[in-house]
This record gives C-alpha cells, sequence and structure tokens, in this order.
C-alpha cells in the first residue's frame, strides 16, 4: 500500500462536522455587513511581493520571518497574502475606486503566514475583514467599532470579549514620540529581552506590547505617546470617545497598545478575551490614513478592521455557542422496492422545489427496511418519508417521525402542508 500523503503541518482540512459551525460564523458576518451598506470585494491570493514590503514594512515580523514567497517561471518574486489590507488597496489603486471617493468594503478568505503553529493560530487561516476609504473624520472610526460590537451581540458573547483602544497620532508625532521612547529604551538596553533588542531602532513601537514582564515593568517610567499628540490628533480620539460612550460601548484606554504593521496611525484598537488563554486577541484593526499614498494612489483616508475566523469559531466553541446547530437533513425518502425507486426520487425533486429551504436526502444504494431507517436516523432527520408499491397505489406517503411520534400516512397535499410548517418551526 502506498504510504497516505498528510496535510502540510499548519494548514488544516475543515470537515463537515466543523464546517457547519464556520457557516454560521459566515452567515452571521454577511448579514452583520450588509446591514451597514458594506460591498464584498475579493483579491487574488497570490500578490507580487513587493506589494506586501511597502505595505506591511520590510523590517516587520511578517515580511522577515512568516511570508510565503517563492519566483515564479518569469522571474517575478511572488508571495501568498499574509493579509487582506494591502491587496484591498492595490485593487482599489488599480481599479479607481479610491481617490476623492468613499468606500465601505469587506474581505474574507484565507491568508499565509509561515509561524509556528498553535490552538487558534495556523499556517493557513482565514480572515474577515472590513475597510473603509475616503472618511477621515471620528464618527467612522465609532460607527466600525459600534459594528463589532454588534457582532458580538449577534454571536451571543458580548460579556466574554472586551475593547482596548489607543491612538497613536499623525506621522510627525509619531516620529518624536518614536526618538524619545528611543532614547530612554537605549539607557535600560540591558534589560530588554532578545525581541525587544532586535526591535529597538527598526520598529521601537513594538516593544510597547512586549510580553516580557521584566519589559513591561521597565515601561511603566518610558515617555508616553499622549504627550507627544498634537490638538488635531487629540481632538479625534476625545471625539471617538465620546462617541462610543454615547452608544453604551466600553473601552478601557492602553496607552501600550500599538499594531503590528507599520501602516497604522491615529486610532488603534482590539476586542480581546480572557476565555482562550494566551490567544486573547479576537478582533484587530484601526486607522491607516497614509496606506493607499504609500502604495502608489493618491491620499485617502482609511480605517478598518480584520479577526481570524479560525479564533472566533475556537472562542464560540468554548463557550457552547454551537451547541443548537441547525439540522443537515430535514426528511429522508426511503423506497420500499426497486419499482418505487423512481417515485421516490421524484417526491424529493417535488418537495425541493415546492418547499425552498427544505434540506431533504434520498436514499440510494439500496437495502432493506432496517437498513434505510438506520441511516434515516444517522442523517440526523426530523422524519423519515416512506414510498412503498401501496404508498404508490393509494396516491399516499408514511411518514415517520425519527425522533419521537406516531407513523401516519398522508396524501401529498397534507404532507407538504406539514413539511412547510416544520420549515417554520
Amino acid at each position: 500500500m502506498a504510504k497516505q500523503i498528510q496535510a502540510i503541518r499548519g494548514m488544516n482540512d475543515c470537515l463537515p462536522a466543523d464546517t457547519v459551525k464556520w457557516q454560521q460564523v459566515e452567515n452571521a458576518l454577511r448579514q452583520l455587513v450588509a446591514s451597514y451598506g458594506y460591498q464584498e470585494i475579493r483579491t487574488p491570493i497570490v500578490e507580487m511581493t513587493g506589494l506586501f514590503k511597502r505595505a506591511i514594512g520590510e523590517v516587520t515580523d511578517i515580511v522577515e520571518k512568516e511570508m510565503y514567497t517563492f519566483e515564479d517561471r518569469n522571474g517575478d518574486m511572488l508571495t501568498l497574502r499574509p493579509e487582506g489590507t494591502a491587496s484591498t488597496v492595490r485593487a482599489g489603486n488599480q481599479h479607481g475606486l479610491l481617490y476623492n471617493q468613499e468606500q465601505r468594503l469587506w474581505y474574507m478568505g484565507p491568508m499565509f503566514r509561515h509561524e509556528r503553529p498553535q490552538k487558534g493560530r495556523y499556517r493557513q487561516f482565514h480572515q474577515f475583514g472590513v475597510e473603509v476609504y475616503g472618511l477621515a473624520s471620528a464618527d467612522i472610526d465609532a460607527e466600525v467599532l459600534m459594528m463589532s460590537a454588534a457582532l458580538w451581540d449577534a454571536l451571543g458573547v458580548s460579556d466574554h470579549v472586551r475593547l482596548e483602544l489607543n491612538t497613536l497620532g499623525n506621522s510627525d508625532e509619531r516620529a518624536a514620540y518614536r526618538d524619545a521612547l528611543v532614547a530612554f529604551l537605549e539607557q535600560h538596553i540591558d534589560k530588554l529581552d532578545e525581541d525587544s533588542q532586535r526591535r529597538l531602532h527598526s520598529n521601537p513601537l513594538r516593544v510597547l506590547d512586549s510580553k516580557d514582564a521584566g519589559v513591561q515593568a521597565l515601561l511603566v517610567n518610558a515617555p508616553e505617546l499622549m504627550d507627544y499628540l498634537g490638538e488635531e490628533s487629540k481632538q479625534h480620539f476625545n471625539t471617538l470617545c465620546e462617541l462610543l460612550h454615547a452608544a453604551g460601548i466600553e473601552y478601557t484606554v492602553n496607552p501600550r497598545l500599538v499594531r503590528g504593521l507599520d501602516y497604522y496611525n491615529r486610532t488603534v484598537f482590539e476586542w480581546v478575551t480572557e476565555s482562550l488563554g494566551a490567544q486573547g486577541t479576537v478582533l484587530a484593526g484601526g486607522r491607516y490614513d497614509g496606506l493607499v499614498n504609500q502604495l502608489g494612489g493618491k491620499d485617502s483616508p482609511a480605517v478598518g478592521f480584520a479577526m481570524g475566523i479560525e479564533r472566533l469559531v475556537l472562542l464560540l466553541d468554548t463557550l457552547g455557542k454551537f451547541d443548537n446547530l441547525p439540522r443537515n437533513t430535514d426528511v429522508y425518502v426511503c423506497a420500499m422496492g426497486d419499482s418505487a425507486l423512481a417515485s421516490a426520487l421524484q417526491l424529493a425533486q417535488e418537495l425541493r422545489q415546492t418547499l425552498p429551504g427544505l434540506k431533504v436526502m434520498t436514499h440510494c444504494g439500496g437495502g432493506n427496511f432496517k437498513k434505510q431507517m438506520k441511516r434515516a436516523d444517522k442523517s440526523g432527520a426530523e422524519f423519515a418519508l416512506i414510498l412503498g408499491e401501496d404508498e404508490i397505489q393509494q396516491g399516499l406517503v408514511t411518514v415517520k417521525p425519527l425522533r419521537g411520534g406516531e407513523q401516519r400516512q398522508l396524501a401529498k397535499d397534507a404532507l407538504m402542508e406539514e413539511l412547510a410548517a416544520l420549515l417554520n418551526a
């Protein structure tokens, strides 16, 4: 026997028992963005490597260590997309969607990063994200956060997540703060962990979210970014906080909160949970007003967020939110004898056409009554519909409840009425 080929480490199959959970989450996400007037955009999985180097930053962990990059037959350097925003901006610039326009977009699909696989974090993972272009004011920041809060309500997990908020100011303010932070950290370089020492000059703001306890203790006396903000940046942040307060959305200002990608400015935020241990962030985003220009377009303000679907599914599973998943099958149609097979197939087709949304499975492959009933029960259906020669001659269908109840014979019209009631139950 030939050796079986296994899936690539960190790139997982999603089996039928799990896809129903994913479908429930994906449907909730689609309904959410539709209610806010967003439109879907779909971008290629493979992009030119330069897109991500320019957008994310060459000295970030993603570009330095995690991207799946290869040379194609034409000698071009290509990369499997590690995140969705850069591709969305590239598409917007390429097709003239962004300059002097307002766009509210969403995307969902696979991303790729070569990092150590762990629970809720994989090498092929799936992200859902929203992107708003052309609006610079704090009200759209507030609405994006209100949308994310509405998602938690829809999924029933509002009590298990909390919002952390910060502002990074504009590029000049951040540069001034960066210099002050580097000067402070250089005085204590011996107390920095290896990652923080590596980031000290290439990406010093990332030192702020170091997981090292000694670094965090040191940062208590570090300069505060808020002290380097101008009036315009402070006003933007204060307006956002006022709007969130008016909407009843609780938040914590976390001055240590930064984003791992270079393109963020002003508003940054994360929704975090204590229900997943170390994998605490379930949604993150903020403003990236300079990214459109950085990728060759004309200036356009932007704000958005992204979330990992694997981690969201894990959170819902951990909290028992999938205990009442919809049935895969409502009715299972059985044929007793070869002469009834054609009638059974026709009945199943008529049910699907007359009652859209009814989930009908037809027994195939033959077998006696006991075998067919066993398959019917395993399907999870509410009813088995049985057709034999007697039923066909009398124009009846035998209805056998599989979850309790009395077996009956019904005419087709009465059957349709009963199954329609099942759909609306």
